[in-house]
């Protein structure tokens, strides 16, 4: 039976644990899995996540790594001890890295997988041929993507507007994690490839992450079930 509530991943962009458990409580079961980034674990460190496991919900630990092959397995490893469901590295940090990463994920905490970000959903075309990357959006993403699974991580980080593709190229058997998912009408923030909820799982995402849009609301359980009946709307 599916259930939408064990694919949207609730991002938790605050800088206070206190911040971070009135969302949680404001939510409450209509969503199972949080996302702790860069901002929250800066700001409370790994006692965010331990509050999050104690509570029975799931994490999705987004903090990209990106270094050498064995500063990344090392932090792979804790991030497993702390009991995270998921955690993101950076695809272009190489195969040695991915696979480093993947390999003790796999050693330490069978069930944790290990999610490549390809491309950020705040990047356009003209952004990253500023950066020396040739190709655009779609081809980086498609050639991340392929090196990632290629050394052993579990799945991928797009844009929904990359994974039609990537499920014709790549197939079934990976994870897709789509943010910069935001319902219609709402704004766009900083993010450049938008989808809806419906147009991000139609096109063969996995999971979507949403931040503000819940978050933000005057009633976030509400705009939470709003987004699962949208999710649900493809199953």
């Amino acid at each position: 039976m599916y259930d939408p509530r064990q694919h949207l991943i609730v991002a938790l962009d605050v800088s206070s644990i206190a911040e971070a458990q009135k969302i949680v409580r404001a939510v409450g079961d209509s969503a199972w899995i949080y996302k702790v980034g860069m901002q929250l674990y800066t700001a409370a460190g790994p006692r965010a996540v331990r509050e999050l496991v104690a509570s029975g919900r799931r994490v999705f630990l987004d903090l990209k790594y990106h270094d050498i092959p064995n500063t990344v397995a090392a932090a792979v490893r804790e991030a497993a001890d702390l009991g995270v469901s998921m955690l993101t590295v950076h695809a272009s940090g190489g195969g040695k890295m991915l696979r480093r990463a993947a390999d003790v994920a796999r050693e330490v905490k069978s069930d944790m997988s290990v999610l490549a970000v390809t491309v950020l959903t705040s990047m356009d075309d003209d952004q990253l041929e500023r950066v020396g990357v040739r190709g655009g959006v779609v081809d980086q993403v498609l050639r991340l993507s392929a090196l990632a699974l290629a050394d052993g991580c579990h799945g991928v980080v797009s844009s929904a507007r990359e994974a039609a593709l990537l499920r014709q190229e790549l197939g079934d058997e990976f994870i897709i994690v789509t943010p910069g998912v935001r319902p219609a009408g709402s704004d766009h923030g900083d993010q450049a490839r938008v989808t809806t909820p419906t147009e991000a799982m139609s096109a063969g995402a996995n999971y979507i992450v949403v931040g503000r849009p819940i978050t933000g609301a005057s009633d976030p359980a509400s705009e939470a079930r709003a987004i699962l009946g949208q999710m649900a709307l493809t199953a």
